[in-house]
């Protein structure tokens, strides 16, 4: 297995208009350490679920997720705030244990 598959992750909740959602979403792919996304109503109740992988922000990926776009593009139009959990690979797990 790859090493990424062990490391720590970090957790973070975002809410945002639903009108920001795709562009959201296509920098965080870029950015390319997100591990899973969910999308969430703004009551928490979860809508969609995207697993990735590491270094998935390579070229030709954006053309690969468009059917994920268009869902993510389709939850939008129908919702005016949304809620997005953003897991990330913790590059720096050595870091936690030296604030502890």
């Amino acid at each position: 297995m790859n090493d990424i598959q062990h490391r720590p992750t970090i957790t973070e909740r975002v809410t945002l208009a639903g009108s920001e959602l795709v562009d959201f979403v296509k920098q965080l792919i870029a950015d390319g350490n997100i591990r899973r996304l969910i999308i969430r109503k703004p009551s928490g109740e979860q809508l969609l679920e995207v697993p990735l992988t590491a270094g998935l922000a390579v070229g030709g990926v954006f053309t690969l997720l468009a059917p994920l776009f268009a869902a993510i593009g389709a939850i939008a139009a129908l919702l005016t705030k949304v809620q997005v959990d953003i897991e990330r690979i913790d590059n720096h797990p050595g870091d936690q244990e030296r604030l502890t």
